[in-house]
């Protein structure tokens, strides 16, 4: 029988978040060992459950959520969303500019594909969401990497995007609060960004899912509330803010000039039209989580959960030799750089993949993210702290031999797989 292959459209495609280790960790648990997972920002295996009472507006509604809704959402949704958009200060946005979508990913894959041509550019952060990068791939654009400093807070660097802008750019990507950093942009940089897209008439797009995950007193700012002259579409999600992952609800917001970017418009409107609508029962809870009593705050104030973890955390992962971290200040994530001259990695993802098979611990290496070079990983503080002191010091153990054998992770000659990702 003749070979069934993949579209070559996948082969820039990355999404390491779920991919070759994780086979690899099923494949372990398969055979009854037990892993910890610091791999995956999913709340709900954690403990953290979504409010009550948005799970019980989703089971009062669920007799009449059985047909097709319209395909932009439900008016309660919408409306509420809308309500949201004036609490943020973006102004101009109607009903007709907000968008349900199975979370913030369909979004943003009907973002992209209605924006890009084949051969168009879209500028992306490094490190980013690998969801991103893949999405400009598969919509036939090129995704260009701006560089985001660690040694600046993981700030964006504007130099960087100015000077990789072509005539091929369409827009700029700002993940705020980022993932996998969790660094939170100042107003400042935000102006930053939405003045060079004014100047090259670029359209932003605001990966905003964390914004209410914040830490330490910090304020988020939405890029969309300091323009009105620029196009900008925010993604926005129940996913993280209220545990809800599995609720696939999030929502898309337009601001801006829309009548320059009718045409855009119209294709965001087909899309829409094509997959008919999202999921109707998680539209329900889109209303009762925005203008409910906003939990997440007691679990990032001083005493709460996230915050207690992602302090131990940081406290633990610092504390490895060579190993150092920017502090998130907002996020479930931090993303530690493994020092090249202590740890001389030539291939993370077999670095990474050797420390699962060895302490059973699941991370995501820093490549996985768009980063260029193999000294950085993503770890999530969700587990409780008992599992993530068992977990940081089994990491610690394998982070100490490595240091003493003073040996590099390299791939396996035979890994062509890897090296084609990795391009």
């Amino acid at each position: 029988m003749k070979l069934i292959t993949k579209s070559a459209k996948l082969a820039n495609v990355l999404y390491d978040i779920r991919g070759p280790i994780m086979d690899a960790a099923k494949q372990m648990e398969e055979e009854g060992q037990k892993l910890i997972k610091l791999n995956l920002g999913n709340l709900a295996v954690f403990g953290f459950d979504a409010p009550e009472e948005v799970q019980q507006d989703m089971i009062r509604n669920l007799p009449s959520s059985a047909g097709y809704s319209d395909s932009k959402g439900i008016f309660a949704a919408r409306k509420a969303v809308m309500h949201e958009t004036q609490r943020q200060g973006i102004k101009g946005v109607t009903l007709d500019d907000i968008y349900l979508g199975n979370g913030a990913s369909e979004l943003i894959s009907m973002a992209t594909n209605a924006l890009l041509d084949n051969g168009d550019e879209l500028l992306l952060p490094s490190p980013d969401y690998p969801l991103w990068t893949a999405s400009t791939s598969l919509s036939g654009g090129t995704p260009v990497h701006y560089l985001c400093d660690e040694g600046n807070g993981w700030m964006p660097d504007l130099a960087d995007i100015r000077a990789k802008i072509t005539p091929k750019t369409k827009g700029i990507v700002v993940i705020n609060p980022n993932n996998p950093t969790g660094a939170l942009y100042s107003d400042d940089l935000l102006k930053g960004i939405v003045a060079i897209a004014r100047e090259h008439g670029l359209v932003i797009l605001a990966d905003e899912v964390y914004d209410k995950v914040l830490y330490d007193g910090v304020k988020h700012t939405a890029i969309a509330s300091l323009s009105t002259d620029v196009l900008t579409l925010t993604f926005n999600s129940l996913s993280k803010s209220y545990r809800s992952c599995g609720y696939r609800a999030g929502w898309m917001v337009v601001s801006g000039p829309k009548k320059e970017a009718q045409d855009y418009i119209e294709g965001l409107n087909m899309l829409a039209n094509m997959k008919l609508c999202s999921n109707v029962p998680g539209q329900w809870a889109i209303q009762t989580a925005l203008g409910g009593y906003q939990s997440i705050n007691d679990l990032t104030c001083e005493g709460g959960r996230l915050r207690r973890q992602r302090d131990l955390a940081y406290e633990l992962i610092t504390a490895i030799p060579g190993v150092s971290c920017v502090k998130p200040s907002a996020a479930l994530y931090m993303f530690p750089r493994l020092d090249p001259k202590v740890y001389p990695i030539t291939d993370d993802r077999q670095f990474f993949l050797e420390l699962l098979k060895e302490t059973k611990v699941m991370l995501v290496q820093g490549t996985g993210f768009n980063w260029a070079a193999p000294d950085h990983f993503r770890i999530v503080f969700l587990p409780h702290e008992e599992d993530l002191r068992e977990a940081i010091g089994r990491i610690a153990k394998f982070l100490e031999s490595r240091r003493q054998s003073g040996q590099p992770a390299r791939a396996k000659p035979a890994d062509k797989s890897a090296e084609l990702l990795l391009k």
